[in-house]
């Protein structure tokens, strides 16, 4: 009984002595949290940090070139305030909040320096993670607040832990200060402690049959067996399929063997015990066992593909006043579908314990310092994906949202115009229009009800004078933040096919799994763009199936407007008849003089039906080939070649090869799958050696047009023999339900090419357009021939905004000759002309200075030859060398510094296309760019008096004369209050001689409109003057057109014979009448439209080539005019008394002239009228 004391007491003792230092350590883990931060993991020691005080955490380097350097005299630079002289601890994190102990990586730190990591040191192929470090301080070296502007502590919350486990214990205090901007009260708000979780119960499980496992998380039924199969989505079984058993940390069982089999013993069959089933990249399966009262059962399990997360949602830009609210929000789908958001500013992650957020980011009471990028982060068990970030501009209370004073623009003036400060252009400024702050509702929304945009609040009209008469112009002398100009994106096209450009019609257009549109006869289509995309992923599918199904991914005006796409669509190759009971060889990609890339094998017995059962008998294969060695491909490669990688970050590919396979029964009415397929890559035809390491399969992804890894590439020793010098990379995949596949290696040495598009050769800022689609095909180059590329490996593109485009392409630092890139440009299917680069080359014309020019060895595609088009140059894309002055503005710029050649100045250096001037002029009193929808300003002048609705109007006027003619439309208000007699614009045109015709030619000439005006009240019928240039007089009017004026009150005169008012029709007439309508949501669409039925002289058709006889509207008769006779033009004076309308029909009554010369209005089943006319 005595030794039972003593081991008692020995006992209570030792529970004392634990107890006290339970609650030492307790009493040393408070710990103190800035706002932003969370409190400390439980897994690290921080000491005793009541000596000191942590800063707030630190990121400002990433881990893209050499590494992650977190530097101590870096923070400083750019936190002076926020650390101290001398800290004395470091700590590490990695920004998803793992300590960089728990990582993995050699990393380095010291107190002194800061914190760094190297990419070299890391295994294999991994590059260092994304950084954050704070710092430990004295107490007193930081900004210190008074406690009397703090409130008292609040009571210590419950314990986060659960029974007997560690958990954290917070309570929080508030600053009393007028303002919380008082520097005072940035100090601690919040504080934390360590606790435990109260004492678990006992086990009190009960079991309908088996007993209780000792872990008491389940019931065992040790006589019990159970069978199961898993299936692949097609059927097909599934080999290597993990079985766990549910429960609080899920157990493994067993794994299926190569039938989809497995047996597991002992599990209860009382349809609560779930099993889980999981293999890589497929969703985990959740099967219950069923009830049963034998000795066995049998489950079977089928998997679903899992889907990695994929953005549907991105946050918007927003523009606020300091101290009020916003919201962001992200919306992710993908199976499983993910569930957590994590949310980032500047690339730091915000703390989701203090701003509570999910998939909304709500932000209140806003600081200045809050300003900047903001996108969201999430996962789902097949990877992660990144949003687009979203840019917070932030302006103080009293601060006005927009500069008031207009930017400098000018338009191009007439050519009888010319102004002696400023040639024919004329400065009529310009408000940019970017996000404001406007007055906002107090509800918080991911989208602002209203969005405010920079504009012209206020406008002054003034006159230029011109040779004989002047013309009125509205200049922009106010700028201020109102409602944006409402618009609709739009894109538009057709499908061809790649190799004979034989149109795909009546084809079908999906959006993910949504049928949107067709194709039409000529392989056209229209796609309004839905609000909210970011990514237009669209794939077009042959319901003949000729073609390759083909995605891509599509750049779209986000500022509204047309985008025209040509879609080259790949033909397949016809089938050829498979044995599959036996092993298959098709060679991928075939090239005069040199091997294929690599082969396909098929093993015997690998084909299975849509139901899972084996198939045996013939085959019909079809499999089709992209061969990159082949440049002439590029414009049909699958999608952007891009793929998201581990981190949630979209990465670009570079490819050797794209192929679609297509199996079917010999019937050709089931289509089959196959597993176990083996692609043998041909490694001499991967000339970087650094690519044979990273390369994979990849299939695509058509509803997010994204690439996704399907296998590894590993050296196959079995072909080699003494026969055969090649070596070849092996990869293994299945072709089931995705069918289009790439053979890929990711690349990281990125760049950007800045591209400016202008409208004429004196590259102009205010001439520069908007919309151009410009495309980069990256090249690997022949070694030791630079100019000879012998494959392509990337095809980019990107819409010219306001300040250009930034392109990417692929870049090298240590060998400017390693990537070479064919750059062009398009506007609305029309060709731009790059700056020539022959006799000599010329920097101030090609944007860029030397000597970067001639590192960069910019040629034009005609440099050599001057029967080649003109529309494309080559450069080597030579990466700049950093502190390189003459390197390190533009027109190359590294992958990191996006933002910086995004908002790069005009003058920074960069490379010009331009349009080729046609013979049109347009002038508008209300400045416009056709480009820029957003540009439209609300006036009663305006030409166009809608932004979402462009009605273009034409007329066709055919001249005989042995001349081409310049002829102009004087566009004026004719029945408006607000507008008559007031200038809209004028248009001029030159016309197009007839080549089988010496004396005839014709054109096609635009007129404003009639109908409603901006403020939509009142139609205005436009009053319209058509004055062709020289010794012309009017012979005939189109008689229909004349019977319908006559009929439509009121009538214009007609008492000149040298030229033609009328007040225009209402109604969009057609081409019997001569007249050409076509309303479109982009107003570059609509005159393309329009001209194109002018230029074939139907209302339905469209022609490029001038039919001059065709749906007339007016006749002229030019002749050679003396040379000291005076031009129509010269003589044009803009008087409002020459506007002459009556109320009553048109009485033509004019002096007969000397010669019997008639005009003849003509129209078809009509007889013609015969009126006199007077002779200049």
């Amino acid at each position: 009984m005595a030794v039972i004391k003593r081991e008692l007491l020995s006992l209570f003792i030792l529970l004392e002595v634990l107890s006290i230092l339970g609650e030492r350590v307790l009493k040393q883990s408070v710990s103190r949290i800035r706002p932003g931060q969370t409190p400390f993991s439980l897994s690290i020691k921080h000491g005793p940090d009541s000596q000191g005080i942590w800063t707030a955490w630190f990121n400002i380097d990433h881990p893209g070139g050499n590494g992650d350097y977190e530097r101590l005299d870096a923070i400083r630079f750019y936190y002076r305030d926020r650390v101290c002289p001398r800290p004395f601890r470091i700590e590490a994190r990695t920004t998803d909040w793992i300590p960089a102990a728990r990582t993995g990586q050699i990393v380095h730190s010291s107190t002194q320096e800061g914190f760094w990591c190297l990419n070299k040191e890391q295994p294999s192929v991994e590059t260092c993670l994304n950084y954050a470090i704070r710092f430990l301080c004295p107490v007193g070296s930081l900004p210190q607040d008074s406690r009397v502007l703090w409130s008292s502590w609040s009571k210590w919350s419950e314990c986060s832990a659960k029974c007997d486990q560690a958990g954290v214990q917070i309570r929080t205090r508030r600053c009393l200060a007028e303002s919380l901007q008082d520097s005072r009260c940035q100090e601690v708000s919040e504080e934390g402690r360590r606790c435990v979780g109260p004492p678990c119960a006992v086990c009190n499980m009960t079991c309908s049959m088996g007993r209780v496992n000792a872990e008491c998380d389940t019931c065992m039924c040790e006589e019990h067996l159970l069978y199961g199969k898993v299936f692949l989505p097609d059927g097909a079984p599934a080999a290597g399929a993990a079985v766990y058993l549910q429960a609080h940390t899920p157990k493994l069982l067993t794994v299926s063997d190569a039938n989809g089999m497995f047996q597991v013993p002992g599990v209860c069959p009382d349809s609560q015990t779930i099993l889980e089933v999981k293999k890589p990249k497929y969703k985990m399966a959740l099967v219950n066992v069923p009830k049963s009262s034998q000795g066995f059962s049998s489950v079977h399990v089928y998997l679903k593909r899992a889907e990695k997360p994929y953005v549907t949602k991105h946050p918007e830009n927003k523009a606020r006043r300091e101290g009020q609210s916003v919201t962001f929000c992200c919306q992710a789908v993908g199976d499983p579908a993910p569930e957590k958001y994590l949310w980032f500013h500047n690339d730091t992650l915000l703390d989701p314990s203090l701003y509570k957020y999910k998939g909304n980011l709500v932000l209140k009471n806003l600081k200045m310092d809050q300003a900047g990028q903001y996108f969201c982060k999430t996962s789902n068990d097949a990877g992660s994906v990144k949003s687009k970030a979203a840019t917070l501009s932030l302006i103080a209370k009293d601060d006005v949202p927009c500069n008031p004073t207009p930017d400098s623009y000018l338009i191009q003036l007439p050519h009888d115009c010319f102004q002696n400060t400023t040639g024919f252009y004329y400065n009529v400024g310009k408000c940019p229009s970017d996000t404001c702050a406007g007055i906002l509702d107090n509800s918080l929304r991911c989208k602002d009800a209203t969005v405010y945009c920079c504009g012209v609040t206020k406008m002054e009209t003034q006159e230029i004078m011109c040779t004989g008469y002047t013309l009125p112009i509205k200049v922009a002398t106010e700028c201020g933040c109102q409602k944006c100009v409402e618009t609709k994106a739009t894109i538009r096209g057709r499908a061809v096919a790649s190799d004979t450009g034989e149109p795909m019609r009546f084809g079908h257009i999906y959006m993910g799994n949504n049928r949107v549109s067709m194709t039409g006869y000529k392989g056209t289509f229209s796609i309004q763009v839905p609000t909210d995309t970011d990514r237009l992923v669209l794939t077009f599918v042959d319901r003949l199936q000729k073609f390759v199904n083909t995605t891509k991914v599509l750049p779209f005006n986000k500022n509204g407007g047309a985008v025209f796409h040509e879609i080259k669509m790949l033909r397949k190759n016809p089938p050829i008849t498979l044995e599959s009971t036996k092993t298959s060889m098709i060679s991928l990609g075939e090239m005069e003089g040199d091997n294929p890339i690599a082969m396909l094998e098929i093993p015997p017995d690998t084909f299975y039906r849509q139901n899972g059962e084996r198939y045996a008998g013939k085959v019909k294969a079809s499999v089709t080939f992209l061969d990159p060695r082949n440049t002439s491909s590029v414009a049909a490669a699958q999608s952007d070649l891009n793929f998201i990688d581990d981190e949630g970050n979209m990465l670009p590919l570079w490819t050797y090869g794209m192929f679609s396979v297509d199996f079917t029964d010999e019937t050709a009415t089931e289509a089959l799958n196959a597993g176990n397929v083996k692609v043998h890559l041909d490694s001499a035809q991967v000339r970087m050696p650094e690519h044979q390491e990273g390369m994979k399969l990849w299939s695509l992804n058509p509803r997010t047009g994204l690439w996704e890894e399907e296998g590894e590439f590993h050296l196959d020793q079995r072909r080699r023999s003494k026969r055969e010098e090649r070596t070849f990379l092996v990869g293994n995949m299945e072709i089931r339900e995705r069918r289009l596949f790439n053979l890929d290696v990711p690349e990281s040495r990125r760049c950007y090419i800045k591209i400016r598009t202008y409208r004429s050769e004196r590259y102009l800022p205010s001439e520069q357009v908007t919309g151009a689609m410009v495309s980069v095909i990256n090249l690997e180059p022949t070694p030791g021939y630079a100019t000879n590329p012998r494959a392509w490996g990337r095809f980019d593109s990107a819409l010219t905004s306001s300040n250009g485009a930034c392109v990417p392409a692929f870049c090298d630092d240590q060998n400017p000759d390693a990537y070479s890139a064919y750059v062009m440009a398009s506007l609305g299917g029309e060709e731009l002309e790059a700056v020539p680069s022959s006799p000599r080359l010329n920097p101030l014309a090609i944007g860029v200075p030397q000597p970067y020019l001639n590192k960069l060895k910019y040629r034009r595609t005609d440099h050599l030859d001057r029967n080649i088009k003109k529309t494309a140059f080559r450069i080597s894309v030579a990466k700049p060398t950093p502190n390189v002055a003459e390197e390190s503005n533009g027109p190359i710029y590294p992958y990191e510094k996006a933002r910086e050649c995004e908002v790069a100045p005009y003058f920074a250096a960069h490379f010009r296309f331009y349009r080729v001037e046609g013979d049109r002029y347009d002038y508008n009193t209300v400045p416009f760019n056709e480009d820029d929808p957003l540009s439209w300003t609300e006036d009663y002048l305006a030409w166009w008096p809608k932004p979402m609705e462009f009605r273009a109007c034409y007329v066709k006027v055919k001249i005989n004369g042995p001349l081409e003619v310049n002829l102009r439309s004087r566009n004026m208000g004719g029945t408006h209050p607000h507008t008559v007699g007031k200038l809209y614009g004028i248009r001029d045109v030159r016309s197009i001689r007839d080549l089988e015709q010496p004396n005839l030619s014709t054109a096609c000439l635009e007129f404003k409109c009639s109908g409603m005006l901006y403020d939509q009240e009142r139609v205005d019928r436009t009053l319209v003057k058509i004055i062709p240039q020289g010794n012309c007089y009017r012979e005939s009017v189109n008689s229909m057109l004349h019977e319908y004026l006559v009929n439509h009150l009121p009538v214009a005169v007609n008492n000149d014979s040298s030229q033609y008012m009328m007040l225009a029709p209402l109604d969009p007439l057609g081409h019997n009448y001569g007249i050409y309508t076509v309303t479109d949501q982009d107003p570059r669409t609509a005159k393309e439209i329009a001209l194109g039925r002018c230029f074939d002289g139907t209302s339905d058709g469209s022609s490029r080539i001038m039919k001059n006889n065709v749906g007339i509207t007016l006749t002229f008769n030019c002749q050679e005019r003396d040379a000291q006779q005076q031009s129509v033009f010269q003589s044009l004076q803009n008087v409002p008394g020459q506007y002459s309308a009556s109320p009553l029909r048109e009485r033509i009554a004019v002096k007969r002239p000397s010669r019997n010369r008639v005009v003849q209005i003509q129209g078809k089943g009509i007889p013609s009228v015969r009126i006199p006319q007077r002779v200049q």
